[in-house]
């Protein structure tokens, strides 16, 4: 199944990466606890080997949790995973020795189309806007932390019904983020907290004083600098006039 960007429609174009989840039967996971040793190493290194069967042209490696094969087009992450009694997925960590953890993918998912649905579209809009923004200004925030930062940020906006509402919604949305410096976000499905630290505030704090300028250039009928505002926050996909 897909996972990431791709399982929950978030992806911006050119997508990086794909996320593939392989769920394997029990009998494997049960094969492999029978082993010594860093059982999860083992489990994607076999991975890659059986792979590397169809793909023998592809130099792939094993990376933590999934195994990377990089083909030329889209390089695609693979990670296999189990799928418990309780309906949770666990996949392999191979990080301090090797582990399982649990996979949030479902219940993100879960939790982003609920959002989506009950505020017309914006989460996923939202999500979109700020992983652009993420990449052309080398924000160092993850995906996921985004999309859980959009969901928490639709709760207490008061415009969150509105579809057409992006300029002030972006606006809003970095002052938001500005707030949650040295935060934490908490992962669906597990509860898990997740450390946002900071070394992005001072990147959000610049496109907010430009959404900021960009809101008033509008409102003013200043096209063309609130264009120029919107592209020192997304780039130049965004064009200066619009028609």
């Amino acid at each position: 199944m897909f996972i990431g960007s791709w399982g929950k429609m978030t992806r911006v174009r050119p997508s990086r990466d794909i996320d593939l989840l392989f769920l394997l039967p029990p009998s494997v996971y049960h094969q492999f606890q029978q082993r010594s040793g860093n059982r999860q190493s083992q489990l994607l290194q076999e991975l890659k080997d059986v792979l590397a069967r169809t793909y023998s042209q592809t130099t792939m490696r094993g990376d933590g949790q999934v195994v990377v094969v990089p083909f030329n087009t889209m390089p695609v992450e693979i990670a296999p995973g189990f799928r418990c009694f309780d309906g949770s997925i666990i996949i392999c960590d191979t990080n301090g020795g090797g582990r399982y953890k649990t996979l949030t993918a479902e219940a993100e998912l879960a939790d982003l189309n609920a959002s989506d649905t009950r505020w017309n579209g914006n989460t996923r809009a939202l999500t979109r806007m700020m992983k652009r923004w993420q990449r052309e200004r080398n924000v160092p925030l993850k995906s996921f932390h985004l999309e859980r930062l959009a969901v928490e940020f639709l709760q207490v906006w008061p415009h969150s019904h509105q579809a057409d509402y992006y300029d002030w919604m972006i606006r809003d949305f970095l002052a938001y983020l500005i707030t949650r410096a040295n935060g934490c976000i908490i992962m669906p499905g597990t509860g898990e907290f997740v450390w946002l630290g900071s070394d992005w505030l001072t990147r959000a704090q610049t496109a907010h004083r430009h959404a900021v300028s960009a809101c008033d250039n509008e409102r003013d009928s200043l096209e063309a600098s609130a264009g120029w505002d919107w592209q020192e926050i997304f780039g130049s996909a965004v064009p200066v006039f619009v028609s």
